[in-house]
């Protein structure tokens, strides 16, 4: 099933695809409190609701405000080696997790500006995962029993970062908290356009996934690449914080971003990410200021 939030005469409101022409309404404000109620949609079936043409609607992300919106860091060896790296033996690891503010999340459409702080802005196309329920301390062979549903995400990141003035940026926590602040700007982690459920999603490591830029591909691969699966990246987090419904957690990105061979966003770039079975998430650049500080 796919579920919506969106907003209909002004107000934000929430349902599930009928068809791909119409909509039908279960309630008012975003999929929020029904995936708290629901958690994994395992039983669920939608009541008999009004509907509504699609075209008549806005969708926005899923979930506007998660409680928690995760990020991991360097989850495909490709996007590893491609920035100079080398190649990761997840036997000597752990997943390398990092909070971004839900202020990031916008949803299908939504513009995405160009931020005065830095001009080196790139794409990361990403499987977002959904939680269902709480939960703490979790095996991965459990994990995936906790998950709302997918969607696609767009982890949006600064590379580099300006602040008007000279600093010492050879020390080594400089750069990782510019690296971390470039993933926290408004607008930063599009999401969208739907959240699928579980049942749609026979095995979320097998999904492709595509970015787009202007029309032209440049990140094309699968999540069967990830080096830490879905699985294993929530039962981690479950040992970290409690999970909790709504956190969000993006899954990483394969290689073919910006970063890697210098082409970065400008003003009027729209990306378009796709995944097998979840839809597709466009956004386009916008100049900085554009948005008049109304987001």
């Amino acid at each position: 099933m796919r579920l919506v939030s969106y907003r209909r005469d002004g107000a934000l409101r929430h349902g599930y695809l009928v068809n791909e022409a119409s909509v039908g309404e279960l309630g008012d404000g975003d999929l929020t409190a029904l995936v708290a109620e629901q958690g994994g949609f395992a039983s669920w079936r939608p009541p008999s609701t009004p509907a509504y043409p699609l075209a008549d609607v806005v969708l926005t992300a899923p979930l506007l405000r998660p409680g928690k919106l995760l990020g991991v860091a360097a989850n495909y060896q490709d996007h590893v080696t491609e920035g100079g790296g080398p190649p990761l033996d997840k036997r000597n690891l752990v997943p390398r997790l990092f909070l971004m503010p839900p202020t990031a999340i916008v949803g299908p459409g939504d513009p995405i500006e160009m931020p005065a702080v830095s001009r080196e802005v790139d794409w990361e196309a990403e499987l977002a995962v959904v939680i269902g329920q709480t939960a703490k301390d979790l095996e991965p062979a459990r994990a995936l029993d906790v998950v709302a549903g997918y969607s696609v995400a767009n982890d949006v990141s600064a590379r580099s970062m300006d602040y008007g003035f000279p600093r010492d940026t050879g020390d080594k926590a400089v750069w990782f908290f510019d690296w971390l602040a470039g993933k926290w700007l408004d607008g930063f982690a599009p999401i969208g356009p739907y959240l699928v459920t579980p049942d749609e999603v026979s095995d979320p490591q097998d999904l492709g996934i595509e970015l787009r830029v202007n029309g032209v591909i440049r990140q094309e691969a699968s999540t069967k690449q990830m080096i830490f699966s879905v699985a294993e990246l929530v039962a981690f987090a479950s040992r970290l914080m409690t999970l909790e419904p709504g956190d969000v957690l993006l899954t990483g990105t394969p290689s073919g971003v910006g970063a890697a061979t210098g082409h970065y966003l400008a003003e009027g770039d729209e990306m378009t990410i796709s995944i097998d079975g979840l839809g597709e998430l466009t956004n386009r650049v916008v100049s900085p200021g554009a948005l008049g500080g109304s987001r």
